[in-house]
C-alpha cells in the first residue's frame, strides 16, 4: 500500500506542520513508513507552501517522493488551481471553500469542502485551520487512525495550545463525518 498526500497553501496556514504531524503519526503510531518533504516560498508568510507525505507499508526508499498524487489538501485558491491537475480519477481532494473564489472543477475525483478557516475562527484562532483540516482528512480517508493523529498533534503543539488544538481536531472529525 502506498498513499501520497500533498498539503498546500500560503505560508502561515500550517501546511508544513500538517505534513510533519501526519508523517509522525504514521511512523510512530501506525508502524508504517512515511517520508515527508516540504517546499516553502521565499516569503515568510503569504508565499506558496507545500508539504508532501508518502505513506507506505513497504519501505519506498526507491523513490520517496510523490509520483501519483492520491490526496490533495488545498487551503487556498492558488494551491487548488496549481495542484488539482495532479489528481487522477478516483483520487481525493479536501479544500477550504471559504478561501476559494471558485470551487473545483474536477471529474471523477472525490471532493470534500471543509470550512477549516471559518471553523478555526469560531474556535478563537485561525491558526488551527490546519488541524481542523487534518481531522477531516483522517475521517474522510481513514489513512491513519484518529487515535494516532490525536497523539501526534498533542506532541507537536506547545502545551499552552493543546486544548485549542484538540478542539480543532474534534471539529475536523465532525466536519469529515458529515460525508459518511
Amino acid at each position: 500500500m502506498r498513499t501520497e498526500v500533498r498539503f498546500a497553501g500560503f505560508g502561515g496556514q500550517g501546511v508544513i506542520l500538517s505534513g510533519i504531524i501526519l508523517g509522525r503519526a504514521t511512523v510512530l503510531y501506525e508502524g508504517h513508513y512515511a517520508f515527508q518533504t516540504q517546499s516553502i516560498g521565499p516569503e515568510a508568510r503569504g508565499g506558496v507552501s507545500r508539504a508532501e507525505v508518502v505513506i507506505s507499508t513497504d519501505n519506498p526508499r526507491d523513490y520517496p517522493k510523490v509520483r501519483e498524487l492520491d490526496i490533495l489538501v488545498a487551503m487556498n485558491q492558488e494551491s487548488m488551481d496549481t495542484y488539482s491537475k495532479d489528481l487522477k480519477a478516483g483520487k481525493t481532494m479536501l479544500y477550504d471553500p471559504d478561501m476559494m473564489a471558485n470551487g473545483p472543477e474536477l471529474e471523477n475525483v472525490t471532493v470534500y469542502p471543509i470550512p477549516a478557516t471559518k471553523t478555526a475562527y469560531e474556535l478563537g484562532n485561525k491558526i488551527v485551520a490546519n488541524v481542523v483540516m487534518l481531522g477531516a482528512l483522517i475521517t474522510t480517508t481513514k489513512i491513519i487512525s484518529k487515535e494516532s493523529l490525536i497523539k501526534a498533534v498533542c506532541e507537536a503543539v506547545p502545551p499552552k495550545f493543546k486544548d485549542l488544538n484538540m478542539k480543532a481536531l474534534e471539529k475536523g472529525f465532525e466536519l469529515g463525518e458529515q460525508f459518511k
